[in-house]
């Protein structure tokens, strides 16, 4: 396989990317900015029910599946171009579990220090035959969904991940479509049972985000629906996926949905970037703790706004995001150019390769 061919980036897992970005800020801010529960019967109540159906876990599991898709790729690219992918693998880690201890200091519930150890814990996995990792991935989102343990799902969705990019999912979907449409349509259906069952376990009242158990040792109503959304999540999550990459193979929707693509390049320099706004935003209004549920999505929706023109103009300028430059400057122990290079200067460089 040509090195070109080998670092040549899959357009369609930058939109993804930049599409879970949208549905984890809608979250995080919650506990961030310490979002009082809503009053009954209004609009920020049905806001609250909104979120914990279509949005909690839904995007925090696509997020940790795309970290497994991401480390196949890069450990099979680092092989192929001749490193020692295993090794640069591990910094990469070291990097990622660093930055998420800084960020941890202000976001309690991040999730870097989690993909760094389940990283580490996925590793070995690397070498394992794709139907076996498919097979327990599978059965651990199973188990671990049924249990209602939103952080121990980390773990399967990243072995999942990384079973898909062993499946090259993602490579060459345009000649995928029918198949594609076949596992939204799929996903579809398990989502609409799922969504039914959780929607029976609405509590009558706003609630707290937290799994609470009665005296007498059961769930709560807003515990049993919280339990419920766990494994509900990743079903709704697959059909997300499944059906952003169906639109996407319409070149009207892949204008259209640029600034996703821009968006999820950067997805390190945002994910963080959006604690830091978020955080910037709150002291600003000076509002932590009177906030609305219906006012945070008004923040989320000019940070998101404000990231995304500056990811495009970043990117019109340079090669990469800034923390992502650090990620790879570490990771590779060398100095990484930023901007990009010029038209003739690869032409140039092709053709010197050519010569030798």
């Amino acid at each position: 396989m040509e090195k070109g061919v080998v670092n040549k980036r899959i357009d369609a897992l930058d939109y993804i990317r930049g599409f879970a970005l949208l549905g984890i800020i809608l979250v995080n801010i919650l506990a961030l900015l310490h979002i009082k529960i809503p009053d009954p019967n209004t609009l920020d109540a049905s806001y609250q029910r909104f979120l914990y159906l279509f949005v909690e876990g839904r995007f925090y599991s696509i997020f940790s599946f795309l970290f497994g898709v991401g480390f196949y790729i890069f450990i099979t690219r680092a092989l192929a171009n001749g490193n020692n992918g295993y090794i640069l693998f591990l910094r990469r880690l070291v990097v990622l579990f660093t930055l998420g201890l800084v960020h941890f200091i202000f976001q309690p519930g991040e999730a870097l220090t989690v993909y760094a150890v389940c990283g580490l814990l996925t590793l070995p996995f690397y070498k394992v035959n794709k139907h076996i990792n498919l097979a327990i991935s599978l059965i651990l989102l199973i188990v671990f969904g049924l249990a209602g343990a939103k952080l121990a799902l980390t773990l399967p969705l990243i072995l999942l991940g990384l079973a898909a990019g062993q499946y090259q999912a993602f490579e060459n979907l345009s000649q995928k479509t029918k198949q594609i449409a076949t596992f939204t349509a799929i996903m579809l259906g398990l989502s609409l049972i799922g969504l039914y069952v959780q929607y029976q376990s609405v509590p009558s009242s706003p609630f707290s985000n937290m799994i609470i158990m009665n005296e007498d040792g059961t769930l709560d109503q807003a515990g049993e629906f919280l339990k419920i959304g766990v494994g509900v999540g990743p079903i709704v999550s697959a059909f997300y996926v499944g059906l952003l990459l169906l639109l996407l193979q319409s070149r009207a929707v892949q204008l259209l949905l640029s600034p996703l693509k821009y968006y999820g390049r950067m997805a390190l320099t945002n994910y963080i970037g959006q604690t830091a706004l978020i955080l910037l935003a709150g002291n600003l209004i000076q509002s932590t703790g009177n906030l609305s549920y219906i006012q945070t999505l008004y923040i989320c929706l000019a940070i998101v706004g404000l990231q995304m023109i500056l990811s495009i103009v970043w990117l019109r300028l340079f090669r990469m995001g800034p923390l992502e430059l650090i990620w790879r400057m570490i990771t590779y122990w060398k100095n990484v150019p930023l901007k990009p290079k010029t038209k003739q200067a690869e032409q140039k460089n092709r053709k010197t390769q050519e010569a030798l």
